[in-house]
């Protein structure tokens, strides 16, 4: 996403004159980017177009979670983002899986640690890599196909793609379950939450909002 800090702030300001919010009731941003250009972009756009506090999800924020791994700093905020709303909202021990440009799952223990997870890459990652990688595949949508067994060259792929995918996703939501002393809840989030995980047996429930709600939950925890 190569976008200047004046295209950030115009999209600010179309997204809320559509919900007709004014700026004068904004009190204040919260950012989770795991893209620095892209973080330092928001950052500035929100501070000029907004005129107000920004919270930059990151390194020395309150954040209520412990985070049990071997090294805290490498664990990217929107995954911490994550687990903070999904501990708030449905207690633990929580697996969450999180369909975004990497398919992450992130493990928060019944007192509220973040232990750890799994990284996998994401659905729209492994569609384009068939794409761009062999001589004679197109480019399919993202959909569920009615039949494992396909009949022509796109339903074959969309057939790889999906059910592979709901069986990387199974797999690697049921070992994590299993490390666990009691049987976590398994809750999705993401773009592709309802495609994908409405389709896997290993998730419990589906919150599209998670991300939006640990920012406003971790404002509130930093706004004092």
């Amino acid at each position: 996403m190569d976008r200047t800090t004046d295209e950030f702030g115009l999209t600010l300001l179309q997204l809320l004159n559509h919900h007709s919010i004014g700026i004068e009731e904004v009190e204040g941003v919260a950012v989770c980017c795991v893209v620095p250009s892209v973080l330092y972009a928001i950052e500035k756009a929100a501070r000029r177009y907004l005129k107000c506090e920004v919270l930059v999800v990151g390194r020395g924020i309150k954040t209520g979670m412990r985070v049990r791994t071997d090294n805290p700093r490498e664990v990217g905020a929107d995954r911490i983002v994550n687990a903070v709303a999904a501990f708030e909202e449905h207690g633990g021990p929580l697996v969450v899986v999180d369909f975004g440009t990497a398919t992450t799952f992130d493990c928060v223990s019944e007192a509220g640690d973040y232990v750890g997870g799994a990284i996998a890459p994401g659905y729209q990652i492994s569609a384009d890599a068939l794409f761009t990688r062999t001589a004679k595949l197109p480019r399919v949508p993202l959909q569920r196909p009615d039949r494992a067994i396909g009949t022509n060259t796109v339903a074959s792929m969309q057939s790889g793609l999906f059910w592979g995918y709901v069986g990387l996703v199974n797999e690697l939501a049921r070992r994590c379950k299993a490390e666990f002393d009691v049987k976590p809840q398994c809750v999705a989030t993401g773009g592709l939450a309802r495609l994908i995980g409405g389709a896997c047996d290993e998730i419990d429930a589906h919150d599209e909002h998670l991300t939006l709600r640990g920012l406003r939950i971790l404002w509130d925890r930093n706004s004092d």
